[in-house]
């Protein structure tokens, strides 16, 4: 039953106006958090690019000069190599990105749950209906906020290539997006978008089934309540399942929007997503798809001490 208009107006915006105002939370939590972690996101990144064996075709000497580098090794030599404040080259298009995948997620899975699937005659929302929402709810956020995956990756590499004498390929967030619609068109923005929507499901559903599953045996198996430690507890082990499932895909969509590119927009090194997935395990090795794993673990767990505000 709807309130008449002047009783509506009295009401806070955040009642008015339910899913902006959570549209808007989302995305300043969202933020926060970016900016918190993100040196981990590029630490990630330069680990996912170690020692890529396609690079040999194009004659690239930087992959064998290259060293070797763990997580904490790989973000002291970009503090000792390029200064510190390069931990955050990147994190402008990364904010974008977050903003646009949150709010999106967010409005999705409102709408699914609310619309499209609804709840139980008890008013019980099955896990699996929540599975299956939140993957999908996952899929259109990510793919609507590729773009901005695209720069953020591409922007994260700039400090290496300065370092292994190649040009830089932009001059900051909008000459990236510009140059990268002036070469590949409206297309090119969305390179790599098969892996990171693979990711972004593989994530949800990891993270969705583990919490709720590990949450659930706490409670009614140990002395444990429903409260911080739980959910603690239940982040935990599903950053963990979360990090296992994703991160394979997302060495393959950060490699395919790494790659070099001819004068038309088209990559050099990888034809597809599986293309990318062969050559990194013949000429690297199956635990390749696991380059950057830790930096992204520890960077889930943090996302997900507020996975409330999100879905």
């Amino acid at each position: 039953m709807s309130l008449p208009e002047d009783e509506e107006r009295l009401l806070p915006l955040a009642q008015r106006w339910p899913r902006a105002s959570k549209f808007l939370l989302s995305g300043w939590a969202a933020t926060v958090a970016e900016l918190a972690t993100f040196p981990l996101d590029l630490t990630k990144t330069r680990l996912q690019m170690q020692g890529e064996a396609a690079l040999a075709r194009l004659g690239d000497s930087a992959r064998e000069s290259a060293p070797y580098r763990g997580m904490v090794r790989t973000a002291l030599g970009i503090v000792q190599e390029e200064g510190f404040l390069k931990l955050w080259q990147g994190v402008t298009p990364a904010i974008y990105r977050h903003i646009v995948y949150s709010g999106g997620r967010m409005v999705t899975y409102e709408h699914l749950r609310e619309v499209v699937f609804g709840k139980s005659e008890d008013k019980h929302y099955p896990l699996w209906k929540s599975v299956i929402g939140g993957m999908m709810a996952g899929v259109v956020g990510q793919f609507l906020a590729n773009p901005t995956d695209l720069v953020k990756v591409q922007m994260q590499m700039e400090g290496k290539r300065k370092l292994e004498g190649k040009p830089l390929r932009f001059r900051g967030v909008h000459h990236a997006f510009a140059k990268i619609l002036s070469e590949g068109g409206i297309r090119g923005l969305w390179a790599g978008w098969v892996p990171n929507i693979q990711r972004a499901a593989l994530v949800n559903m990891g993270d969705l089934t583990t919490y709720d599953t590990v949450k659930h045996y706490l409670v009614l198996n140990t002395p444990l309540e429903d409260n911080i430690m739980t959910h603690g507890l239940s982040s935990l082990c599903s950053g963990l399942v979360a990090s296992i499932l994703g991160t394979p895909a997302d060495v393959i969509k950060s490699r395919i929007m790494n790659q070099p590119r001819d004068k038309q927009g088209r990559g050099l090194l990888y034809k597809s997503s599986t293309d990318c997935l062969i050559q990194a395990v013949q000429g690297e090795g199956f635990m390749s798809l696991y380059k950057g794993f830790l930096p992204s673990w520890l960077r889930m767990e943090d996302t997900l001490l507020h996975k409330d505000c999100d879905l």
